[in-house]
C-alpha cells in the first residue's frame, strides 16, 4: 500500500525538511487549537443511526447501551462523528497511514510472532491514508475524556495531553535523523518500555508493567479455549453466553441455519487463500468444528463478528480465530482517497504497514451472505497475549506516563508510512503544536460530552433503544 502525498523518495532530506516547514504556511500549528462546531453541524445521533442501519438489528441496542455507560465509552464508539468533525477543519496536508481510531484503549501489549511482548496499536478497522494530525487529535481528546472521568483537575488533564503530544513530536524528530531501515525495525517491546520507566524513576509504573506483562502472557489461545468452550456429546464446542456469544447451532434454529454454516465455511476457504504459503500450510493442520457470533468492543457492536473454533491433533490442541466484518472506513467519505475492492484487505494491509509486527494468522476474505449481499471480513487470532490498559485506575502521573507511551508509539506508526523528516520539520522543536493540541483536546472533550448527552436524550425520547451493555 502506498500513502498518497506521504513523501517523494527523490527529494533530499533538506528538501523534505523545507516541504514540512512550508506546510506551516498552509496551516499553522496554532490553527490546530480550539475546536468550535459550526452552526450547521450535523446531528450526531443521525451519524450513529446510519451506521446502525447496516448492523445486526438485535445487537444495535447493545451498542447504544455500551456507549451510554460513560462519555469515554461513548467516545470509543463515536469515531464516525469525530471523523466528520476533523474533516471540517484545516489540515496540514502531511499524510500518513492513519490508525483511524487512535483512542487510548487502542494501545496495548501484544504478542509478536517471536513470542515477545510489544506495545503497539491493536485495532485498525478504520485505517486509511490521511492527515497525520487526525490520529493525534483523536488520541489527545481521548486522554482529556479519560482524565475527566478520573476526576482530574483541568491542569492535570492538560499535563496528560502535553505529555502525550510532546512524546509524539520528540520521537518523530528522532526518526527524522534515522536511516530508513532503522525506522522500520523500531519497536516498543516490553523490555524497552521497562527501561524507559526505570530511567524515569517510575516505580509504580514499572510494577504495573510487570503485572500487565504477566497477565498478557496468560491471555493465550489456551485460556480463551478454556473460557469460551465446553465439552459436549459432540466434543468441544463454543459455550453460549447470549447475546454476547451465540453458537451457530443456536442461531441455526431458523430455516437459514444450514445456509449460514455454509456461508461461514466459505469465509474460511476464502481467508486461507490470502495467507502466505507457509501459514496456509500451518492452517491445514486444523479442522473447523464450531462457530459462534460474538459481540466485540463498543463501536464495533452490531457488525458481524464470528469466533471460529478449530482443533489440531486432538481436542486439547485448539486454535480460535475471529472473523470480523470490515465496512468502509469512517474516514473514507472525508479523505478523497483510493477506493478499496475489499475492506478486509484494507484493514490487513494498513495494519501490516504501521504495526510493528502482526498476527501470523492475519488475513481477509469476501462472502456473499444469505441475503444476497457481499460482505468483507478480516481474520485474526482471538486472543494472543493481549495486555489491556486500565486508565480508570491511573492517577495523574501514571496517566501522563501512559500518554507518553501512546504518543511515542503513534509516532513510530506514522514514521513507517509517512515522511518523518517533513513531519518533524512541521512539528518543530518547540511546544507550539503541543499547546495547540491541548486546547483542541479540551474543547473537543466538551463536544463529546454534548454528543453523549444527545444520545441520552435520544434514549429518553424513544428515538433509540438501548439495552444492557
Amino acid at each position: 500500500m502506498t500513502v498518497p502525498g506521504a513523501f517523494t523518495p527523490s527529494l533530499t532530506p533538506a528538501e523534505r525538511d523545507a516541504y514540512g516547514r512550508k506546510a506551516r504556511k498552509r496551516v499553522s500549528r496554532a490553527c490546530h487549537g480550539r475546536y468550535e462546531p459550526g452552526r450547521e453541524r450535523f446531528d450526531p445521533v443521525d451519524v450513529l443511526e446510519r451506521q446502525s442501519a447496516e448492523r445486526v438489528p438485535e445487537l444495535v441496542p447493545v451498542r447504544y447501551g455500551r456507549m451510554l455507560e460513560s462519555p469515554f465509552r461513548f467516545y470509543r464508539g463515536a469515531a464516525a462523528i469525530m471523523a466528520a468533525d476533523l474533516a471540517s477543519l484545516p489540515h496540514s496536508g502531511l499524510r500518513v497511514q492513519l490508525c483511524g481510531d487512535a483512542h487510548p484503549l487502542n494501545f496495548r501489549l501484544l504478542a509478536s510472532p517471536e513470542r515477545r511482548l510489544v506495545f503497539d496499536i491493536n485495532d485498525f478497522d478504520e485505517t486509511l491514508p490521511g492527515p497525520f494530525e487526525w490520529d493525534v487529535k483523536r488520541l489527545a481528546a481521548g486522554f482529556v475524556i479519560a482524565a475527566r472521568a478520573n476526576g482530574f483537575s483541568p491542569k492535570e488533564q492538560d499535563n496528560t495531553v502535553r505529555a502525550c503530544v510532546r512524546a509524539y513530536r520528540q520521537r518523530m524528530r528522532e526518526f527524522a535523523g534515522m536511516p530508513t531501515l532503522d525506522i522500520w525495525y523500531a519497536q516498543d517491546d516490553a523490555d524497552h518500555v521497562r527501561r524507559l520507566l526505570a530511567t524515569e524513576g517510575e516505580g509504580e509504573a514499572e510494577h504495573r508493567l510487570r503485572d500487565a506483562a504477566a497477565r498478557a502472557r496468560t491471555r493465550t489461545h489456551v485460556r480463551a479455549f478454556a473460557k469460551l468452550t465446553r465439552v459436549t456429546a459432540e466434543g468441544r464446542r463454543i459455550a453460549p453466553d447470549p447475546p454476547l456469544i451465540t453458537p451457530l447451532g443456536d442461531l441455526a434454529a431458523d430455516p437459514a441455519g444450514a445456509g449460514r454454516e455454509e456461508e461461514l465455511r466459505s469465509v474460511m476457504k476464502g481467508y486461507a487463500r490470502t495467507l502466505p504459503p507457509e501459514r496456509r500450510h500451518l492452517l491445514r493442520h486444523y479442522r473447523l468444528v464450531d462457530m459462534a457470533r460474538k459481540v466485540v468492543g463498543v463501536g464495533s457492536v452490531g457488525t458481524r463478528c464470528w469466533v471460529l473454533l478449530l482443533l489440531g491433533r486432538d481436542d486439547d490442541d485448539p486454535l480460535l480465530l475471529q472473523a470480523k466484518e470490515a465496512s468502509e472506513s469512517v474516514l473514507a467519505a472525508h479523505t478523497g482517497g483510493e477506493r478499496h475492492d475489499n475492506q478486509g484487505r484494507r484493514v490487513v494491509t494498513g495494519q501490516r504497514l504501521i504495526q510493528t509486527t502482526s498476527d501470523i494468522f492475519l488475513g481477509w476474505t469476501h462472502v456473499t451472505g444469505l441475503d444476497g449481499r457481499g460482505r468483507d471480513f478480516y481474520v485474526r487470532q482471538l486472543w494472543d497475549w493481549k495486555g489491556i490498559a486500565r486508565p480508570e485506575t491511573m492517577g495523574p502521573d501514571l496517566l501522563s506516563l501512559f500518554g507518553r507511551l501512546c504518543g511515542a508509539c503513534l509516532a513510530r506508526a506514522h514514521a513507517r508510512s509517512g515522511d518523518p523528516v517533513a513531519l518533524a520539520a512541521y512539528l518543530g522543536g518547540g511546544d507550539r503544536f503541543d499547546r495547540a493540541l491541548t486546547e483542541f483536546a479540551q474543547s473537543y472533550a466538551d463536544q463529546n460530552q454534548r454528543d453523549y448527552q444527545a444520545l441520552r436524550a435520544a434514549r429518553s425520547s424513544g428515538r433509540i433503544t438501548a439495552g444492557e451493555p
